[in-house]
């Protein structure tokens, strides 16, 4: 009877354990290329926790490299859903690798920066420029264009993320090569650039390289506005952004629902955060321009270089952009690397 009534306990036990073991995997999604580092996704990834009560890992993958795994696991779905530049999001819907999900908000967003049936959308858009360390310049001058990253006096200082794999560094490809007469039937001036800049030795990371300005590393990186302006008035750091003279590119960046998502409840809950009021409000706090534009404060908005110097920035057809991207990447591994 003893033993019994023993092995009846130990059962409850291991079933409240079981019981609340999966309870605790219930609350869990994983997002993939959410970097802390980036965007301030770990103020974002903390207000999920805190307000949702799911925990989302930190994860510094690339586009390329979120969309690589999410191919490599389609089988069996790791991610419930990933962020990432608007031409892998509307590659992943051609691969079938997401599904469609239309968040809390999906009013909110501009026609154009969605998939008419959820499959991407925007959160947030960033402008392409120069993010200068100013005191690792050590006296010489701030670059105002593109082409000045190619004099010899930033021999080795410039930085930008591997663009046939970083959609930043896709970004830059497509901002440079439209900036100096080129199409995206056309990558010759692009191509041309990145050949020349070879002889300045350029640093090419994989990965978020915001820290690594910071200390001085790398003291001109080809990125968003949000990574300076953050960089200015939340880290102290004595950096500006330039929207180089000839022109640049205003992206957005979107997130989608994963197909067949382990935890796709959650994923669903991450998502509608993102567009929320206050998940809105943390993207317009790290200097981003929120998809749903009434979240910009207007102290974020003081801190922005004046629209005078945005004028350079424009948009580009993104559908083209993705089609593009792909032989982009092939000639550019080819011709450059």
């Amino acid at each position: 009877m003893f033993r019994s009534l023993t092995h009846v306990l130990r059962g409850a036990i291991l079933a409240l354990g079981l019981a609340g073991g999966a309870a605790q995997a219930q609350q869990t999604a994983v997002c993939y290329n959410c970097p802390p580092e980036w965007a301030d996704w770990a103020t974002e990834l903390k207000a999920i926790k805190d307000k949702t009560g799911i925990q989302v890992p930190g994860d510094n993958k690339n586009s390329g490299q979120a969309l690589a795994s999410m191919a490599a696991e389609r089988a069996k779905p790791v991610a419930d859903v990933v962020y990432y530049g608007v031409t892998f999001g509307i590659q992943a819907d051609k691969d079938k690798l997401i599904q469609a999900y239309k968040p809390a908000h999906w009013d909110d967003i501009p026609a154009g920066m969605k998939d008419p049936d959820g499959k991407w959308f925007a959160i947030h858009s960033g402008t392409l420029g120069l993010m200068v360390n100013v005191d690792a310049l050590h006296g010489k001058p701030v670059p105002k264009s593109w082409k000045d990253l190619l004099k010899p006096e930033y021999r080795g200082m410039v930085g930008y993320l591997d663009p046939a794999s970083a959609f930043v560094g896709y970004v830059g490809a497509v901002a440079i090569n439209q900036a100096l007469g080129g199409t995206l039937d056309d990558f010759g001036p692009a191509l041309d650039w990145f050949r020349k800049m070879r002889a300045n030795e350029p640093i090419v990371p994989k990965q978020t390289a915001y820290a690594r300005v910071l200390s001085g590393e790398i003291p001109i990186l080809i990125d968003y506005d949000f990574n300076a302006y953050r960089a200015k008035y939340k880290d102290g750091a004595n950096v500006e952004f330039v929207i180089p003279a000839e022109g640049t590119i205003a992206v957005p960046y979107v997130m989608s629902l994963v197909a067949n998502a382990p935890h796709e409840g959650n994923g669903k809950k991450v998502l509608d955060f993102t567009l929320s009021d206050e998940g809105q409000a943390i993207w317009a706090n790290a200097f981003l321009r929120p998809i749903r534009a009434n979240a910009v404060s207007p102290d974020a908005q003081k801190k922005f270089l004046p629209a005078s110097e945005y004028a350079r920035a424009t948009a580009v057809d993104y559908g083209k952009m993705a089609d593009a991207q792909r032989a982009f990447s092939e000639r550019y591994a080819k011709e450059v690397n």
